[in-house]
């Protein structure tokens, strides 16, 4: 496969970017190699500076439920561009876009545009701060909610597939008001509320964990989280900036059947263009300002360009169901039958192939998988034109793009590498 290109380019990025990257796993670091350069993606394959095409199974990280350029939402973007890209004012878009995500996720009575999935949960935790008068949030290790200071304790993702500390640069009391346990571990939940309940303005959860690769909720989990809150009066946010939409059209709380008091979305709501959004309960989003004294704003927030995206991907969802129905039957046809030494996890059309034969429940557990073995996975299957996240510790996604034949050639790339006797 020739990557010329690519490495002259990546040779010419790190002379002007930290790692030759704008976001540190891109950089192949924890797969080795050098990271290719995308000239175009359409439908469900990326295209790279040397012409190599590649089954995509990152979709952008999640944003990307219907593919590459998919038609309706290009066409929205044409129409909105002949009337601007920002204004810093407001238009009717934003309010139809709030309108449908609070039919979709009735939980978020509110909800408030921002555009980054990372300035969606600071801004959730700091009306959770303000609403309860308290400052310490509780959150799970190798959940990932962005690179909020106070949340990069423990984050699984970037830092685990880096191997780098993740409080560098974080002062010692943001740290301080995060207490970490174990994700799946409810006794512990209980136990940390039992000692300091009257101090925790917040649990923070993914409902379904995407960034120590794809790791589902046991049994009863969510819905005693939930309990807890209630009982010591915290709140409770689901940060569904992956699982939003992904899952399913009320998300993973939809899914699942818990309602959090706040909930943060992201990626798929922008159609593929930069925007997330948080929201809640009214009693709770009524302290926002300029209705109440919590401050948040943002100069691009709800800007016509990726509120047009968004209204494109989510008016296409909800007028087409079956998108939902066809993606999981892709998903569970590719993770069907994994081989020995390799466990699948999937939720949906949220998936991950851990080089370990051991169940994977936790990071504890997540961190068994053999990382250079799947560098080695990673390698093989970039060669036979699949593109799986360079990552041990990232899920992968599949996309309503993604046909019956795309599946059964991953398939068969890596039925071949692990056929080897020496994989």
């Amino acid at each position: 496969m020739q990557t010329s290109k690519s490495e002259a380019l990546f040779a010419r990025a790190q002379k002007v970017t930290p790692g030759g990257v704008n976001s540190p796993v891109r950089a192949f670091r924890g797969v080795g190699g050098t990271p290719r350069f995308i000239d175009h993606g359409e439908g469900a394959r990326l295209f790279d500076v040397d012409g190599n095409s590649y089954i995509d199974y990152i979709c952008s990280w999640g944003p990307l439920l219907l593919g590459h350029r998919p038609p309706a939402v290009i066409e929205a973007l044409r129409q909105v561009l002949e009337i601007g890209t920002s204004f810093g004012a407001p238009t009717e878009r934003e309010t139809v876009l709030a309108e449908m995500i609070r039919e979709a996720v009735p939980t978020m009575e509110m909800v408030r545009l921002v555009n980054s999935g990372t300035e969606a949960t600071m801004s959730a935790l700091r009306v959770a701060r303000g609403f309860t008068g308290r400052d310490l949030t509780v959150k799970f290790e190798g959940c990932y909610h962005g690179h909020v200071d106070s949340l990069l304790v423990k984050a699984g993702s970037g830092m685990a597939t880096l191997a780098i500390s993740d409080t560098v640069g974080v002062p010692e009391p943001f740290a301080a008001t995060t207490i970490v346990l174990p994700f799946n571990d409810l006794e512990a939940v209980r136990a940390t509320f039992r000692e300091r309940g009257d101090k925790i303005a917040a649990i923070i959860v993914e409902p379904v964990v995407g960034n120590m690769g794809c790791v589902p909720p046991a049994p009863g989990f969510l819905k005693g989280l939930l309990e807890v809150t209630d009982q010591y009066g915290a709140l409770l946010i689901f940060d569904e900036v992956m699982t939003g939409f992904r899952l399913g059209w009320g998300g993973a709380q939809g899914r699942f059947g818990v309602k959090p008091h706040m909930t943060t979305l992201g990626k798929v709501i922008g159609g593929g263009l930069p925007i997330a959004a948080y929201g809640g309960r009214a009693d709770i989003m009524a302290k926002v300002a300029p209705a109440g004294p919590i401050y948040q704003a943002g100069t691009l927030s709800g800007n016509p360009l990726a509120v047009s995206a968004g209204l494109a991907m989510l008016r296409f969802l909800k007028a087409n169901p079956s998108v939902y129905t066809q993606i999981e039957e892709r998903t569970a046809q590719l993770c069907a039958n994994p081989p020995a030494g390799v466990t699948v996890n999937r939720v949906g059309s949220m998936f991950t192939f851990f080089l370990t034969d051991s169940p994977v429940t936790d990071w504890e557990t997540a961190k068994k998988a053999d990382t250079k073995k799947f560098g080695r996975f990673f390698h093989f299957m970039l060669e036979h034109g699949v593109y799986l996240a360079p990552s041990q510790f990232e899920a992968g996604f599949v996309s309503y793009a993604h046909s019956e034949a795309d599946i059964a050639a991953t398939v068969d790339a890596a039925r071949a590498f692990f056929a080897q006797d020496d994989y």
